[in-house]
This record gives structure tokens, sequence and C-alpha cells, in this order.
């Protein structure tokens, strides 16, 4: 199954129970974990944990066959790795404390700014 095909299986689940604050982060050119990150909120560990089971649902219909979760026990902040695309769902306070979107930022400056550099150097 191709990435945008994951991404837009995990976004319609998400959407479906109303996550908030969903982005999507392209992150293919900087690391080989995965291409696509999505990151969103839940209102409380109830709905965190409700939208990972839909996102985790709505992957098993759509024959995928790797699919992880982590953190659905506590519901704070729970993952769910489908290869190409990881969704991280977060309590509101939770998101704010790890600040992924920033975290990822920095690197992908650094990235492009090493991809400049070996550029200009040939």
């Amino acid at each position: 199954m191709q990435t945008e095909q994951l991404q837009n299986i995990a976004v319609e689940a998400l959407n479906d129970l109303k996550a908030l604050d969903l982005i999507t982060i392209d992150v293919h050119e900087i690391t080989s974990l995965t291409d696509t990150m999505i990151i969103c909120s839940g209102r409380s560990t109830r709905h965190v944990i409700s939208l990972a089971e839909n996102v985790v649902m709505k992957a098993k219909q759509n024959n995928l066959s790797y699919i992880k979760t982590e953190g659905q026990k506590e519901g704070e902040w729970v993952i769910v790795d489908l290869a190409d695309v990881i969704v991280h769902i977060m309590l509101p306070a939770t998101r704010t404390f790890y600040n992924l979107e920033d975290l990822w930022e920095p690197i992908k400056e650094l990235r492009e700014q090493h991809a400049n550099s070996s550029a200009s150097h040939r």
C-alpha cells in the first residue's frame, strides 16, 4: 500500500472520531524510520485510546498487515505504527510537553543545510 493511501486511511479514522489539531509531517527525507508522521490530540485518555483503536480498525479493514501500537494502557500518548506512517495521538498537555512538531523542524533544516553545502562543494 502506498504511503499516501495509508496516510488517508489514518487521517480519515482520526477525523471520524473528531481528533483535535491534526497535522501531518513529511519526514521521508530526514529519517529512514517512516515517511509520514501524523500528530493529533484527544480530549481525554478514553478519547486518545478510541482514536488509536479506530486507526487500527480502519487499517485492518484495508488489509494492512503491519500494525503495531504502544501506550494504549495509559492513554496519555498512543503510537500507532503503520510502517510508512506513524500516528502519535496525545493528550494536549502531553503534546505540549513533548512538542514533536518543533522537534522535527530543526532536523529538517539541518538536513537541508547539509544538502546545500554538499552540492556547493561539487
